[in-house]
């Protein structure tokens, strides 16, 4: 029973990095209602950032490295949003959604060819220390982990609640057409989506780095398949939804690995998928909407 417990712990840890994640799969759906499957290689980008300004500055702490990498991923979901989906925003989903694999190939062997296939350890600027709560066992890195990605949830539903550009990306979401006749920049607002869902994804992967102390230009293909299978399995364009799948995605995966189906986690991470799906099309926070065919 305690390792079923510390099992569930390991797994919010976990899930907390599926969860930013998914929150920019679903933001980005939630505006144009595209998958963008150049999340994952963005995260993987960032952890390699982060690894470039640790090892060759000694001065800079994890934290400021994380922040750097966080604004350069912005620009670059910016920056991929401009290039690759705005022209083809009038096209169809499947135009949109080829393009979007695409890119994410792009991505991964253009960081292969630069930087080879070789797994690379990241720099532990933080030292790991167990603390021990009874019979649970965590590290302060596990901690981190939680605490910065709940801190990031809660600042992103600040500014999608709170914020002039939230009240926009509400909008946008709605009827982007409505907003665009009410004076809003729907291109600005989009591109702010994608840097935004872009910053997360960059924590993410620097958090993740730390975690493991491994990084190399596929480490983003497995986590971001899941994270989009979270954000489905939340519900789609709900940001709560995509939290809560994170965090289900993760403790899947931990309960699996503690009763020895490790062989087998990611298998049972799609068969919960399919049949909460079966049950509930819409996801667990999501509603059934109609659409005009």
């Amino acid at each position: 029973m305690e390792m079923i417990i510390q099992q569930l712990v390991n797994g919010l840890f976990l899930g907390s990095i599926y969860a930013l994640l998914a929150l920019g799969y679903t933001m980005v759906y939630g505006i144009i209602k595209l998958i963008n499957f150049a999340h994952g290689e963005v995260y993987m980008i960032a952890s390699f950032i982060g690894y470039f300004i640790l090892n060759y500055n000694e001065n800079i702490g994890f934290f400021p490295a994380m922040l750097i990498a966080m604004v350069i991923c912005a620009g670059l979901g910016m920056l991929i949003e401009f290039l690759a989906y705005r022209p083809l925003r009038k096209a169809t989903r499947i135009s949109a959604l080829i393009t979007a694999i695409g890119v994410s190939y792009l991505l991964q062997n253009i960081m292969t060819y630069f930087f080879k296939s070789d797994a690379r350890p990241f720099p532990q600027v933080i030292a790991r220390k167990n603390i021990d709560l009874g019979f649970l066992q965590v590290s302060n890195i596990q901690l981190i982990i939680l605490f910065v990605s709940l801190a990031l949830m809660v600042l992103l539903q600040l500014v999608i609640q709170k914020t002039k550009m939230g009240k926009a990306m509400r909008a946008v979401s709605v009827d982007s057409d409505a907003a665009q006749l009410m004076g809003i920049n729907v291109n600005r607002t989009i591109s702010f989506t994608f840097a935004l869902g872009s910053a997360l994804a960059a924590a993410g992967g620097m958090l993740i780095g730390l975690y493991y102390n491994s990084i190399d230009p596929m480490m983003g293909v497995a986590p971001g398949l899941k994270s989009f299978v979270a954000a489905v399995l939340g519900g789609i364009g709900i940001i709560p939804g995509a939290a809560l799948g994170g965090f289900v995605i993760g403790l899947i995966e931990t309960i699996a690995t503690a009763l020895g189906y490790s062989d087998f986690k990611d298998a049972l991470v799609y068969l919960v998928l399919i049949i909460i799906l079966l049950v509930r099309p819409a996801g667990i926070l999501g509603k059934n909407v109609k659409e005009k065919v």
